[in-house]
């Protein structure tokens, strides 16, 4: 396989694989070129090499810099502005980890608190409701603190987790 076809099915698959995310393909797509990417690269490169359109671009580049993904970097003599992703693989699930917990889990979290804490009318839809959304909450609440765990461990934290779970 050439490079180009190489970079093409990467970027693709990336795509794809940014659906089952839960975050829509062209933002994948512009994740995974500006990772496999040398140098910084402006929105107009991006438009090019994705061929997707301005606003399109401009959107899913400052959704990624309000998750800290994708940073914008001044270029000496340049008047475009000219975007990199963080290149450390286990910094960037640190990242993504970090934002998931605070824009899903800590707000389904809050609404579990809520819930659980229902007044106890005596009925078993009430005592239902209240032990499950509890036993739930308590279970969203031991996976946020595994995932800001793993997110604090700075040196190979990926690597150490899965190591310790194939034991």
């Amino acid at each position: 396989m050439e490079y180009q076809e190489a970079k093409e099915k990467f970027i693709s698959t990336w795509g794809s694989l940014g659906s089952l995310w839960g975050i829509n393909k062209a933002m994948a797509q512009i994740q995974a070129l500006l990772f496999i990417s040398t140098s910084p690269l402006s929105m107009e490169d991006i438009m090019d090499e994705l061929k997707i359109s301005r606003g399109n671009t401009s959107m899913n580049l400052r959704q990624l810099m309000d998750w800290g993904i994708v940073t914008k970097v001044l270029v000496s003599g340049e008047r475009k502005e000219f975007f990199t992703t963080e290149k450390d693989v286990q910094e960037l699930a640190r990242t993504i980890a970090k934002e998931r917990s605070r824009r899903e889990i800590r707000p389904v979290i809050k609404v579990l608190d809520e819930v659980s804490a229902i007044k106890d009318d005596g009925s078993e839809k009430a005592k239902e409701l209240i032990k499950q959304t509890k036993a739930l909450n308590q279970l969203t609440q031991d996976l946020d603190t595994l995932m800001n765990k793993m997110v604090n461990q700075k040196q190979n934290w990926l690597t150490k987790s899965v190591l310790k779970l194939m034991k």
